[in-house]
């Protein structure tokens, strides 16, 4: 797996070359500055948003694709990921979260970020915002079969189910 490395110093714009620093390896470092610049990424979180009894698991479809996905969005500057979880659930579905907990994360090259993956309980009724084209509740077993193959929402929600079992 290639990591997205920052070429140039987000502070002057120079061109950063790789210098030693210890207990740390090679660190994109400027010239100029003489600073050493430590990779830039794009957090966000996703949410495998249950119901109060947590037998079914909501997904949604954004963007005329046609595939069901996790409810998602970036964590804004300042704000905790689980502020973000709350806020970003409630602004995209209207629901409220009365309970949630990390599940795992994972970096997502594409569009560099690192996902934080969140399972989360919520109450009340969807009143989807204009982000959501289309919205379900699944049980557990046909959200793994409706969700998008290969994708990193899949990923999550399998981690969470397998976790899920153990604890039974």
């Amino acid at each position: 797996m290639t990591y997205h490395i920052q070429k140039f110093c987000t502070e002057c714009g120079t061109k950063l070359q790789p210098k030693f620093l210890e207990n740390e390896g090679l660190i994109p470092y400027c010239k100029n500055c003489q600073a050493f610049r430590f990779p830039i990424f794009n957090t966000a979180c996703s949410m495998i948003v249950q119901n109060e009894r947590q037998n079914k698991i909501l997904l949604i479809k954004q963007y005329n694709r046609p595939d069901y996905i996790l409810v998602a969005g970036y964590i804004s500057q300042g704000e905790s990921a689980e502020a973000a979880v709350k806020r970003e659930i409630q602004e995209e579905t209207g629901l409220k979260v009365t309970s949630l907990r990390f599940n795992q994360s994972q970096y997502f090259e594409k569009s560099n970020t690192l996902m934080l993956n969140f399972a989360v309980t919520v109450s009340g009724d969807i009143v989807p915002n204009s982000e959501i084209d289309d919205w379900a509740w699944f049980d557990l077993n046909k959200a793994k079969k409706e969700i998008k193959d290969g994708s990193l929402a899949e990923k999550f929600l399998l981690a969470y189910l397998a976790k899920r079992r153990k604890a039974l």
